[in-house]
């Protein structure tokens, strides 16, 4: 159900909390963001100031922010001017890493900002990568209650929030080996972001730096809900991963609004569109995210596995790293001939599309994904089985092991696309596509954990009841 705009009881004239939330750089972190905000505004009883950075790293995050403020015209905009970051030793850095380093150490500057905003602030929601800058102004220079909203899953925060153990356990400054988290199990090595591993990674210094911090908080939100992360949400909660840890909110999976729908192009209308004219559980649905890019020689392996499967597929191809800007055209990175030979039985596009939309169209049985978090609180709230194919520089491995233990997709190990060495071929794509589309033990289990959501956000279920936990906690 799409959300819809109500002006905010502050404009009503009653005594509601003024929230401020601070969010990131990175689609894959403002999507909780805007949608946690949504929700919150249209029940009506909260009020809003969202510090806005300028200028956005991406187009996509422009147009993002300029359709939130236009659906919910109550929300107060506090612009925030970033210092320059003029350091030579960063060049080469990931652009949003840079971002979130610029927030950083541009954030001395939120604390007067954060105070002259009217009515008076009640509590501060930032985002993780900001943590340990934050959460220090708002508790000691604010006096304010501070909350985390997540971006990742619970498994991903249990990590974040015992690495520092680890580490003082490793006598290291950096990933060294085998995790064992009090409650979670042993995280492979392989498994974090592989950046973990150079010390002097500009990432791994942040992460570092908020994973000491966060234990501070006054409550961490997650997308998540509690079926879908049962062992790991009671783990953080009941202190076993760090003794004293804030409480936890699973307040998902969180819905998307009719704001994003409105910064989405033209695909939207077209792929729902034939999708129409499909069978039931018949398409393979193939999108990688905004930020993941597969090498051109890939793509050829996925064009070529998908047209040898025999399945229907509809298929977001996306050629650079960096969002929505990807100028590229189609015919530029498959020939004609094959876009000739899957006409009709595939639909392949570079536009972004309604995902959610896409995933709740009946004609949909199957996601193969990167296995961002948002993408997958998105299929198992739709109910559709998931295949995981993700590179290993993020959070994504330990993101598919929700994907494996909940029960409802594959994730083959071996599977990655950021070297030549690791290029995964057409006749196991085919292999791999038919298999998970045929497989009713995971579709019936993608079913259930599809209705397990739908409870977990009704009056009365689990992420409803957190919600209500969390507001009541800021009065």
């Amino acid at each position: 159900m799409a959300l819809v705009a109500k002006p905010s009881s502050g404009d009503q004239g009653g005594d509601a909390p003024h929230l401020v939330f601070i969010p990131s750089a990175g689609m894959g972190h403002l999507l909780p963001f805007s949608r946690f905000i949504a929700a919150l505004a249209s029940q009506g009883n909260v009020d809003i100031s969202v510090v806005t950075a300028l200028l956005m790293v991406s187009q996509a995050e422009a147009e993002h922010f300029a359709a939130l403020f236009a659906a919910f015209p109550a929300i107060r905009r506090i612009d925030f001017n970033l210092l320059p970051l003029d350091d030579a030793t960063l060049a080469g850095t990931d652009p949003f890493v840079l971002r979130w380093e610029s927030l950083r150490r541009s954030a001395h500057l939120l604390g007067p900002l954060i105070a002259g905003a009217t009515p008076r602030a009640s509590a501060v929601v930032t985002d993780v990568t900001l943590a340990s800058q934050v959460i220090p102004i708002a508790k000691k220079e604010l006096q304010l209650p501070c909350h985390i909203l997540f971006s990742s899953c619970a498994t991903m925060l249990s990590f974040l929030a015992y690495f520092p153990t680890y580490l003082d356990g490793a006598n290291a400054d950096h990933l060294v080996g085998d995790v064992d988290i009090p409650g979670i199990g042993r995280i492979p090595v392989d498994y974090p972001p592989n950046v973990l591993r150079n010390p002097d990674s500009l990432f791994t210094k942040q992460f570092i730096a908020n994973g000491r911090e966060i234990a501070e908080a006054d409550g961490i939100l997650l997308n998540t809900f509690d079926a879908l992360e049962r062992e790991a949400l009671a783990s953080l909660r009941d202190g076993k991963v760090v003794p004293g840890f804030p409480p936890v909110f699973a307040v998902g999976p969180l819905k998307s609004t009719s704001t994003e729908k409105e910064a989405v192009h033209g695909g939207a209308s077209s792929s729902i569109a034939w999708l129409d004219e499909q069978p039931a559980r018949s398409v393979v649905y193939v999108a990688f995210g905004n930020r993941n890019a597969a090498a051109l020689e890939q793509i050829h392996e996925i064009g070529a596995g998908l047209e040898a499967s025999g399945c229907r597929f509809l298929w977001v191809v996306k050629t650079t790293v960096v969002d929505r800007e990807d100028t590229a055209e189609l015919n530029n990175v498959l020939d004609d001939e094959h876009l000739g030979r899957v006409h009709g039985r595939g639909l392949v596009i570079k536009e972004w599309v309604d995902q959610e939309a896409v995933l709740r169209h009946p004609a949909v049985g199957l996601y193969v994904s990167h296995c961002g978090w948002n993408s997958v609180t998105e299929s198992a709230a739709c109910g559709v089985p998931m295949l995981a194919w993700m590179m290993t520089l993020g959070d994504q491995r330990l993101v598919a092991t929700v994907i494996r233990s909940a029960g409802f997709g594959l994730w083959l190990e071996h599977w990655s696309w950021d070297s030549k060495s690791s290029l995964v071929r057409v006749a196991e794509i085919a292999e791999k596509v038919k298999a998970v589309m045929g497989d009713e033990a995971i579709s019936a289990r993608a079913k259930e954990v599809g209705r397990e959501a739908t409870k977990a956000v009704a009056p009365g279920g689990s992420s409803h009841r957190s919600m209500q936990e969390f507001l009541a906690a800021l009065r």
